[in-house]
């Protein structure tokens, strides 16, 4: 039995391999002679599509993806509330906080109930979402929720979002991931959690704040680039003003308090804004969502996500005209991104979520979420835990580096160390019928990176760690966990 050191040891030689180390995915196209195995077999391009509609493909969604098709498959999870996803649900139900209002949360995150405390509404969000997406059947629709919850980014630790997020991931997010933009846009516009995340509950007629207001236009609608002047975010500011959050009685639910508000004429991106309270931010807000910088922003920015670094002109022109025709309706805009798009996709590397997910998924891993999230803390994307408003990064650059906890997930997930966690690699094998050390480790990595390693390597890395005194067992041990700590697994 070789001890927890010598098996790093031999994991840390593979990972650092030279038939490993190419800095960008290893994708072969699978030979015909493959053992039979659970999953079905997936050319380059269907591999690197399925990877992006998912947060890594289960044996069973690639099995569903090969019977009915590219297209067919991005209709069914767009359609995602048609999908039986009952048991995933059924997980979240010891989460109470995850349904309760502002004034509830309020409540309990001060120890007025008893068994609560502060960190419990944000560890069971955090909890949860993870669980979410790991296993719901509503892949895309979980990818979409991410996407969304970086675009209108909130710092759950500061000051009352600790509490308010809950309901801004509820209600704003989650609600509208798939439905049209300008709802998104609305309701976050309205939500407590963005207001005191972006100090608008600060914002009042004789000291005016323009945070919310740069960003909604820069962050959330426009664009950097989007054709608006310093001097229309203090417009919008001044339209803002008095847009708060109760603070007694229904604490933390949005007001406009008109004492606090401007009642001046504004004027924004050029159109006057005659005084009517409330209204007068509201107008702006469609005004935004109808902008044709927003509907290439968005698009920009959703083929980004899916496709690729640089993404290609041409879809990012197609996706835009449609969310124009459609009112910026999500779906449509995904439609063009998605059956466009992904033939076209160029690798993307992993960002820490999306690398830990996919381990766990493809490995039909069990788990409480608790210390997988402690893990992402340390690779850097804990949930809801970026400070600025931008949101995490979506390219590559910004992730390539910190692979030691990367490489120590690998091995202390395929070891069962992590608590609450247990892989199902032994259950997958048992039902793989495949026979033999060499056939398992075809079978394992065709199911990680889309292919089995080339004869040589393969045969060259299972003697290397069996001569080393590592059982059959240990030696499969290794090996997938070697290829979880590869280059080649950190991309999608």
């Amino acid at each position: 039995m070789l001890s927890r050191r010598d098996f790093l040891k031999l994991g840390s030689l593979l990972t650092a391999s030279a038939v490993l180390s190419s800095c960008m995915p290893i994708y072969r196209r699978l030979a015909g002679d493959l053992p039979a195995v659970p999953w079905t077999a997936l050319n380059e391009r269907d591999f690197m599509a399925l990877n992006r509609l998912t947060f890594g493909a289960r044996v069973d969604e690639r099995a569903r993806f090969s019977e009915i098709g590219l297209q067919n498959y991005i209709e069914e999870q767009l359609a995602f509330d048609l999908i039986d996803n009952f048991d995933c649900e059924l997980l979240l139900n010891p989460f109470k906080t995850l349904k309760m209002d502002a004034n509830e949360l309020e409540g309990i995150s001060n120890g007025l109930f008893d068994d609560y405390d502060r960190e419990m509404a944000p560890n069971e969000l955090r909890q949860a979402t993870l669980l979410r997406q790991l296993y719901s059947k509503h892949q895309l629709y979980e990818v979409m929720t991410e996407f969304w919850s970086d675009h209108f980014n909130i710092y759950i630790e500061k000051g009352n979002c600790f509490y308010l997020k809950t309901v801004d991931d509820r209600e704003v997010i989650r609600k509208n991931a798939m439905g049209s933009f300008r709802d998104l846009v609305w309701a976050s516009a309205h939500s407590p959690a963005m207001l005191v995340y972006l100090d608008n509950q600060a914002n009042e007629k004789s000291h005016p704040n323009e945070n919310y207001a740069r960003e909604l236009m820069e962050l959330h609608t426009l664009g950097v680039d989007g054709g608006y002047t310093q001097q229309d975010v203090m417009e919008l500011a001044r339209c803002l003003t008095g847009w708060t959050v109760k603070e007694h009685f229904w604490l933390g639910d949005f007001v406009f308090n008109e004492e606090l508000h401007d009642t001046g004429v504004k004027n924004v991106l050029g159109r006057m804004i005659q005084p009517s309270g409330e209204k007068e931010a509201e107008q702006v807000l469609e005004m935004l969502v109808a902008h044709p910088s927003a509907a290439r922003f968005i698009a920009t920015k959703l083929a980004r996500r899916f496709i690729a670094d640089e993404p290609p002109q041409v879809i990012v022109e197609k996706a835009t005209q449609t969310f124009l025709k459609t009112n910026g309706d999500i779906k449509s805009v995904l439609r063009v991104i998605l059956l466009d798009g992904l033939p076209l996709a160029q690798p993307k590397y992993k960002r820490p979520a999306n690398f830990v997910l996919s381990a766990l998924r493809m490995l039909n891993a069990e788990t409480d979420a608790v210390a997988i999230n402690e893990l992402l803390l340390r690779m850097g994307q804990s949930y809801f835990n970026w400070t600025t408003p931008d949101g995490y990064p979506d390219h590559s650059e910004a992730w390539q580096g910190n692979l030691m906890p990367r490489w120590q997930f690998a091995f202390e997930l395929i070891r069962d160390e992590i608590a609450g966690t247990k892989t199902g690699l032994k259950s997958l094998m048992d039902v793989s019928n495949v026979d033999g050390l060499h056939d398992e480790v075809d079978a394992v990595s065709s199911l990680l990176l889309g292919a089995p390693l080339d004869l040589v390597v393969r045969d060259g890395l299972i003697d290397s760690v069996l001569s080393a005194g590592a059982t059959e067992e240990e030696t499969l041990q290794i090996v997938t966990a070697g290829l979880l700590a590869s280059p080649a697994f950190q991309w999608r």
